[in-house]
């Protein structure tokens, strides 16, 4: 990639939004970057590795793979760039990716490595700000999520399922679950659930097959 679009792409970037240009040259001066390109299909980091760096999507997409502890079911969302690989996970009791990152279509990435992030904490505030803001506003939403209002319809059980399943609140997602394994997660009745799955089918909110629900915009399920 061009050093003056690299440039540019930094600052698309949530941890390096809003720092100068005079700060910004000289992280791109004085860091250690990896560079990586991908063709499709490959796989970047996967569920359980150790993040041992902070990886940043320059172009492309990637799909992004969710699995439940006990293997029932997996969450497929999609990533566009540019964007950064679950910066939260570097530092923590639990310093593992919880998600497998597969690139959609060939992708180049930069990466650092955990002291070069310390660094860049240690020497520009708009770069330690923004990595503070990721995981604080992450532990909010994560402590705000029992005093939410319940939802009491089936639609809005499956919506809410769908959101707490997934990275970003929005875009296409892809269940993989069977029909039993959802009913019994949002304590409905399997005819229950099938009647509402197909009715949301029917109007367009979801794409039903066996073992799949294809959802293609959680923000339309969300805000029902």
């Amino acid at each position: 990639m061009p050093l003056a679009n690299f440039h540019e792409r930094l600052l698309e970037l949530p941890l390096f939004q809003g720092m100068s240009r005079n700060d910004l040259n000289q992280v791109v001066a004085h860091t250690k970057f990896g560079f990586l390109k991908y063709s499709r299909s490959k796989t970047v980091v996967s569920e359980g590795d150790a993040c041992l760096h902070i990886y940043f999507l320059m172009s492309g997409k990637l799909k992004v793979e969710g699995r439940s502890d006990d293997g029932s079911y997996t969450v497929e969302e999609e990533l566009a760039a540019p964007n950064v690989l679950q910066p939260e996970r570097i530092f923590g009791w639990s310093q593992r990716f919880t998600r497998t990152f597969t690139t959609a279509t060939s992708c180049n990435m930069a990466r650092i490595d955990k002291s070069q992030v310390l660094e860049l904490t240690a020497k520009f505030e708009i770069f330690r700000l923004n990595l503070l803001n990721i995981v604080s506003t992450q532990t909010q939403r994560l402590s705000h999520q029992p005093w939410r209002h319940q939802p009491s319809g089936i639609r809005q059980k499956i919506a809410r399922f769908a959101e707490q399943h997934c990275l970003y609140p929005a875009g296409k997602k892809i269940l993989h679950i069977k029909m039993e394994t959802l009913a019994q997660d949002i304590h409905e009745s399997r005819l229950n659930l099938s009647r509402e799955l197909n009715s949301m089918h029917e109007e367009g909110l979801i794409r039903l097959s066996r073992g799949k629900i294809e959802i293609p915009a959680l923000e339309n399920l969300i805000k029902l």
